[in-house]
């Protein structure tokens, strides 16, 4: 058996409705439907804070290199037009 712990949601009477139907039209319990979706939610966001963390630990070493906003916004602006720029380089 597997180590599980209770938790208590509070849903409004809409997504409890929603959750329901997918309940009887997937065939799974509204208990197994909302841990999958917990756990995807929890997978994706500390996925994103593990890439800012690492991102700002790029930014914060004494050799990274910017591109200016200017420069960024140059090039941006110049996207679907005839003369779109490459991206800027440092």
């Amino acid at each position: 058996m597997s180590d599980t712990n209770t938790v208590t949601v509070r849903l409004d009477a809409a997504l409890k409705q929603k959750l329901e139907a997918l309940s009887k039209s997937t065939q799974r319990s509204k208990s197994w439907l909302a841990a999958e979706a917990i756990a995807a939610y929890v997978d994706r966001e500390a996925w994103q804070i593990q890439q800012i963390e690492e991102a700002l630990g790029q930014a914060d070493r004494p050799d990274a290199e910017w591109v200016s906003h200017e420069k960024v916004s140059e090039w941006l602006n110049s996207w679907g037009n005839e003369d779109e720029k490459a991206p800027p380089c440092p």
